[in-house]
């Protein structure tokens, strides 16, 4: 089985290539049994879809891949702490773990925001492991925005 470091290495590739696409690089993988089943990046604007989130995506190829809407022993790893909806198709896909790189205070919805895990309402929270190459997931989305400024 791969570190966790390995598995956000292809979250940030994968974030890349959503960059490199014109998306907002960030970049998801999901994790059965210590192997990448599924990963993806941003494709709202591809896709002319706002849900088209780089969790979404590798969820929903997750999802089919085995063919079920749960996902109970599977980890995710994403490049920036999810929004609302990401955390919200996190729970609902039950999630084992959730591992996550950049903070987003203006956006997550983890660790900032509404923290939707904490939530009373929440059906099922993950283990959250924040931190993980916070700094390489800040500057490719620093880099981005600044270059469409």
């Amino acid at each position: 089985m791969a570190a966790p470091q390995g598995f956000m290495d292809r979250a940030l590739e994968e974030a890349r290539r959503a960059g490199m696409r014109g998306e907002v690089p960030v970049g998801a993988v999901v994790v059965l049994d210590g192997a990448v089943i599924a990963a993806a990046g941003n494709a709202t604007r591809a896709a002319n879809d706002p849900t088209a989130h780089a969790e979404i995506e590798a969820i929903r190829a997750a999802a089919a891949l085995i063919g079920s809407d749960r996902l109970p022993n599977a980890d995710l790893y994403v490049t920036l702490e999810p929004c609302t909806l990401c955390a919200a198709a996190i729970s609902f896909a039950r999630i084992r773990r959730l591992y996550y790189g950049a903070e987003d205070e203006k956006g997550g919805a983890v660790d900032n925001g509404v923290r939707f895990f904490q939530a009373s309402t929440c059906h099922h929270a993950p283990e959250v492991y924040s931190g993980f190459a916070a700094i390489d997931a800040a500057t490719l989305l620093k880099d981005f925005f600044s270059q469409r400024r």
